[in-house]
C-alpha cells in the first residue's frame, strides 16, 4: 500500500529521518524558520529522494486556506487506495518545565492548536503529534491536551498515546517524549489497536538497574575501562566511537572555553547540577537541553561537547551533517529540538505495524 507522510514543523528533520527509516515516503516538509529548513536539505543532499510536494517555508496558518491547500495539493483527496499521514511536533518550550512554562496561550503554545486544526480540517488517514511530556503530566496543561484528544474523537480517529523514553530504544539519553498517535475510523476500522513501544530495545526498568558508574576523577584523556553488566550501546563513548566524531565534518564545532577552573574541577559523570554537567563515557547522557544556562562538558576533554556529539546523543548516523555557515548556538539548537532518530524510528515502526493489519485483513470494525 502506497503510504504519504506530510511533515509539519520539521526543524532539522530527525523525526523525519525516523519514519523513513522505518519504510515511509515523506512527501512534504514544513518548517517555518528557513535556516532550519536549509539545514534540513543540507544534510540529506546526498540523498537521492525528494519529496514529491517539496519544502515549504510557509507559515502553518496558510495551510488552512483552502487555496492554498488545493493549490499546493490538487490530488490530496483523491487518494486512490493510498493512505496520507501527517507527523509533526509543534514547537514545545511553551508546555515545558524548563521552558516558558506558559501553555497554550504562549506563541509556540497556539502552535499546538493549530497543528489541531489543521488534522482536524484536512482528515489524514493518520497523524503523530509529538510534544514534551509537561503537556499530558503538568495540570494546568492537562486539560488543553484532553480538550484536544476530544476534538481528534470528534473528526473520527482512535488514539493511542504514550510518554515514551528515548533509552529504551536505544538511545545514549535520558529523553522522554509524548507521542499521540491517531488513527481515522474510516479507514483503520473503530477497533484499531496499537501497541506504543513495541519496538522498544530495553526496559527502563532494566536499564535502571545495571551498575552505571556514577562518578569518576577527571583526568584529560584519561583511561577508563569499561564496566560489566551495563549496555554499552547507550553509553556517549559508544555512540562517539561509531559516529568518528573526531573527524566527524562537524567535530569541530565547540564553543570555546572560558571558566577552565569550573570545568577542571567538575567530575566525570557529574550530570546533577542546574549548569556545568559533565557526561560518563559509560554512561548514558542527561537530556540534551542545549540552552538555559545548560552546559554538556566532554567526559574527558578540557571541553564542552561538539556538534558531532550532541548529534550522536540523539542517535543521528554519522553522514547527517550540518552546514558550515550557521552559528554555533543555532547548531546546538537544532539539534537539542530534535527528537532522537531511534526513538522516531520505533514510533515510525508501531504506526506501520497498524498500517500492515489494514494491508492484511482489511479495517477492524468488528
Amino acid at each position: 500500500m502506497d503510504v504519504e507522510v506530510f511533515s509539519f514543523f520539521s526543524g532539522l528533520g530527525l523525526l523525519d529521518l525516523g519514519f523513513e527509516n522505518a519504510g515511509f515516503n515523506i512527501v512534504f516538509v514544513n518548517e517555518y524558520d528557513k535556516r532550519f529548513l536549509n539545514a534540513y536539505q543540507y544534510a540529506r543532499r546526498n540523498k537521492e529522494h525528494i519529496p514529491i510536494y517539496g519544502y515549504s517555508d510557509k507559515d502553518i496558518r496558510e495551510y488552512l486556506l483552502d487555496d492554498v491547500w488545493k493549490y499546493s495539493f490538487p490530488s490530496y483527496d483523491n487518494r486512490n487506495g493510498k493512505l496520507i499521514g501527517f507527523i509533526g511536533g509543534p514547537p514545545c518550550p511553551d508546555f515545558s518545565v524548563a521552558g516558558k512554562n506558559t501553555g497554550k496561550d504562549g506563541a509556540n503554545g497556539h502552535l499546538t492548536s493549530i497543528y489541531a486544526d489543521l488534522i482536524v480540517k484536512r482528515k489524514p488517514d493518520f497523524f503523530v503529534f509529538e510534544n514534551v511530556k509537561g503537556l499530558y503530566q503538568t495540570k494546568k496543561h492537562r486539560e488543553f491536551y484532553d480538550e484536544i484528544k476530544r476534538r481528534f474523537r470528534r473528526a473520527g480517529y482512535s488514539l493511542f498515546d504514550s510518554i515514551e523514553n528515548a533509552l529504551e530504544y536505544g538511545v545514549p539519553q535520558y529523553r522522554s517524549r509524548l507521542f499521540l498517535l491517531g488513527f481515522s475510523t474510516k479507514v483503520f476500522g473503530k477497533k484499531t489497536e496499537c501497541t506504543i513501544g513495541a519496538h522498544k530495545k530495553y526496559n527502563l526498568n532494566d536499564i535502571l538497574k545495571m551498575p552505571w558508574p556514577t562518578l569518576s576523577p577527571f583526568v584529560v584523556d584519561g583511561k577508563l575501562d569499561c564496566p560489566h553488566g551495563i549496555a554499552k550501546d547507550l553509553t556517549t563513548q559508544y555512540w562517539f566511537d561509531m559516529n568518528k566524531v573526531e573527524t566527524h565534518p562537524n567535530g569541530n564545532d565547540i564553543f570555546g572555553v572560558k571558566a577552565y577552573d569550573k570545568y577542571k574541577s567538575i567530575p566525570e559523570g557529574a550530570t546533577v547540577g542546574k549548569s556545568f554537567k559533565r557526561l560518563h563515557r559509560w554512561r548514558y547522557a542527561p537530556t540534551s537541553a542545549y540552552g538555559n544556562n545548560e552546559v554538556h562538558l566532554h567526559p574527558y576533554k578540557m571541553r564542552r561537547i561538539s556538534v558531532a556529539e550532541a548529534l550522536a546523543l540523539q542517535s543521528v548516523p554519522a553522514e547527517f551533517v550540518l552546514p558550515t555557515d550557521l552559528s554555533l548556538s543555532l547548531k546546538f539548537k537544532m539539534v537539542g529540538n530534535g527528537v532522537p532518530v531511534l526513538l522516531s524510528q520505533g514510533i515510525a515502526s508501531d504506526v506501520m505495524d497498524v498500517i500492515q493489519k489494514i494491508e492484511k485483513g482489511g479495517t477492524n470494525n468488528a
